[in-house]
C-alpha cells in the first residue's frame, strides 16, 4: 500500500487552474467526441489527452521530458497489479469454459433461478462472494460469466445481469477486509481499517439494499425465458461437458486460497492450472488443447448457436483491446498526477467548502472527478486521501469520514466510465461493448454516492466536527 500512496506526491508541481483545466477539459472533450459523437474506441481519444497533456507538462507548467516519461510510467507501475489480473482473469474464464465449471453453474443455476428471483439472488451471491475474498473483479470475472449465461437462459438482458453482479461485487468488495481498495482507503487516510469499515457500513447496506429491492421489482416484471428455451440450454451443456462435482475444482482452489488471504494474482494463477489440470482430467482434453484454450479461448460446438456465443471466450489473447485501453489510461492518469494536475483540482474544489457536510460530499465529487480523469481507482483514492486530510483535521472531522467519503463514490463508480480500467474490463468479461451498456442497471454506483450525500446533508453517519470553519476558511454550513 505504502508504494501507492508514496507515487502521489502532493510537493510536486503547482499549476495554475487554468493550466490544470486546459488537459482535464481536454480529457472530456476527446473522449466525448471520439468515443461518444464518432463511435470510436477510447484508444485514440486518450492517445490525444496524452499528447494534450503533455503538451501543457513541457510548455505551460515546466517539466522536461525525463519528468514526463517518469510521470507516464509512474501511472504504469500504480496499475500493474491491475494489468496482471486483467489478463490472468481472461485466461481463467477460457480455462474454466474448457474445464466444464462455468457450464456446469449455468446448467445448475438454470434448474434453481427463476426469472423473477435471479436478478435480487445474483446481486446477494455476488456481494457474498466479494465480501468473502475481497475482490469485484474476480467475482465479476468468475461467477459474473456464469450468471450472464443463466440469465440469458431465463430471458434477462445480459446488461441487466452485468448491473445485478457489479452491485453485489462492489457493495461486498467495500466491507471486505481482504479487498485491496479498502485497505488502501484506511492507509492513505491514516484510519483503522476496522474503524474505515464500519464507517461505510451504514451507507453500502442502505445503497445496496435499495439496489435489491429495485431488481427485485426488475425481476417481477420480466418476461421470463421463451419456452423450451431452458430446457435447450441445459441439454447442449450436458451433451458437450461431463458435469460432475469435479468440475467445480478450480472455483473451490481459487476461491479458497482467496478465503486464506492468498494475493489476488497468485490465487488467479492457481485457478487457471486448475482449469488446466480439470479440462485435461474431467473433460478428457489434451494436454495442449487445454493450453490452447488458455491462451486462445473457447469455440465449443454444442449444437445450440445460443450456448456457443455465451461460452465463447479470448483467451490471455483476447485481453489485448482491453489492455491495450488500460495501458493508455493509467499512462494519462500518471502525467496527470505527476504534472500535479489532479492535486491541484483537488485543492481547488477543496477551496469551495464551507463547513464539514460540503467538505464530505466535495470529497466525494473529488473521488469521482479523479477517477474520470486518471482512469484508475487506485488514483481516486489516494489523490483526495492524501489531499484532504489536513482539512479533515482543521474541521474537526475523523480521518474515517475522509476514507468513508472516498470510497462510497471512488470504488464504485469507476466501472460506470467506459475508459476507465473498471469500466473497460467489466464491459469485456460481460461481453459487451461499452460499460454504458450497462450503467442504467447497476444501481449501485448511483445509490452509493446519493445516500453518502443524503446521509451527510442529515448529519447522520459521520462525526459532527466544528461547527465554525477553520481559520481563513468560508463561514461553516453547519
Amino acid at each position: 500500500m505504502s508504494s501507492l500512496s508514496e507515487s502521489v506526491s502532493t510537493d510536486g508541481p503547482s499549476p495554475t487552474p487554468l493550466q490544470a483545466l486546459v488537459p482535464a477539459l481536454g480529457v472530456i472533450g476527446f473522449l466525448a467526441l471520439g468515443s461518444g459523437l464518432l463511435g470510436l474506441s477510447p484508444h485514440g481519444p486518450l492517445l490525444w489527452s496524452i499528447v494534450l497533456t503533455g503538451l501543457v507538462a513541457k510548455y505551460a507548467i515546466g517539466l522536461s521530458y525525463a519528468q514526463i516519461q517518469e510521470g507516464l510510467e509512474s501511472g504504469l507501475k500504480m496499475g500493474l497489479g491491475a494489468l496482471f489480473i486483467l489478463f490472468t482473469i481472461y485466461a481463467l474464464i477460457s480455462t474454466w469454459i474448457s474445464a466444464g465449471t462455468i457450464p456446469a453453474l449455468m446448467y445448475y443455476g438454470l434448474g434453481i433461478l427463476t426469472p423473477q428471483t435471479f436478478l435480487p439472488a445474483a446481486a446477494v451471491l455476488a456481494a457474498v462472494v466479494a465480501f468473502s475474498i475481497g475482490s469485484s473483479w474476480t467475482t465479476a470475472g468468475t461467477l459474473g460469466v456464469a450468471f450472464a449465461g443463466i440469465g440469458t437462459g431465463l430471458g434477462i438482458p445480459v446488461p441487466m445481469t452485468a448491473g445485478a453482479v457489479l452491485s453485489g461485487a462492489y457493495a461486498g468488495d467495500k466491507q471486505s477486509p481482504l479487498s485491496d481498495t479498502t485497505n488502501l482507503a484506511a492507509a492513505v487516510t491514516e484510519t483503522d481499517l476496522y474503524d474505515h469499515i464500519r464507517a461505510m457500513r451504514l451507507g453500502t447496506v442502505i445503497a445496496f439494499g435499495l439496489s435489491v429491492v429495485v431488481y427485485a421489482w426488475l425481476g417481477l416484471r420480466a418476461g421470463g425465458a421463451i419456452p423450451g428455451q431452458v430446457d435447450a440450454i441445459r441439454s447442449a451443456l450436458v451433451g458437450t461437458y461431463a458435469l460432475s462435482p469435479l468440475v467445480f475444482l478450480p472455483l473451490l482452489v481459487t476461491f479458497g486460497l482467496a478465503l486464506r488471504g492468498i494475493p489476488a494474482v497468485p490465487t488467479l494463477v492457481a485457478g487457471v492450472f486448475a482449469g488446466v489440470g480439470t479440462t485435461i482430467g474431467v473433460q478428457g482434453a489434451s494436454f495442449t488443447a487445454a493450453w490452447d484454450a488458455f491462451l486462445n479461448g473457447t469455440a465449443p460446438e454444442t449444437g445450440t448457436e445460443l450456448v456457443n456465443g455465451l461460452l465463447a471466450s479470448g483467451g490471455l489473447a483476447g485481453s489485448a483491446w482491453t489492455i491495450s485501453v488500460v495501458v493508455l489510461a493509467l499512462a494519462l492518469g500518471g502525467l496527470l498526477n505527476h504534472a500535479g494536475i489532479l492535486t491541484t483540482l483537488a485543492r481547488y474544489l477543496a477551496d469551495a467548502v464551507v463547513g464539514p457536510k460540503s467538505l464530505i460530499v466535495g470529497t466525494g465529487a473529488s473521488a469521482f472527478l479523479v477517477n474520470a480523469f486518471s482512469a484508475q481507482q487506485y488514483m481516486s483514492i489516494v489523490v483526495p486521501g492524501l489531499t484532504l486530510g489536513d482539512l479533515y483535521d482543521e474541521y474537526g472531522l475523523d480521518r474515517s469520514d475522509l476514507s468513508m467519503a472516498i470510497e462510497s463514490v471512488g470504488t464504485p463508480t469507476g466501472a460506470l466510465l467506459p475508459w476507465h480500467a473498471g469500466g473497460v474490463f467489466m464491459a469485456g468479461v460481460f461481453g459487451l461493448s461499452s460499460s454504458l451498456a450497462y450503467a442504467p442497471y447497476y444501481l449501485f454506483a448511483f445509490f452509493s454516492p446519493a445516500v453518502l450525500v443524503v446521509l451527510t446533508l442529515l448529519g447522520i453517519g459521520f462525526s459532527k466536527g466544528e461547527t465554525t470553519a477553520p481559520a481563513g476558511a468560508a463561514p461553516a454550513d453547519d
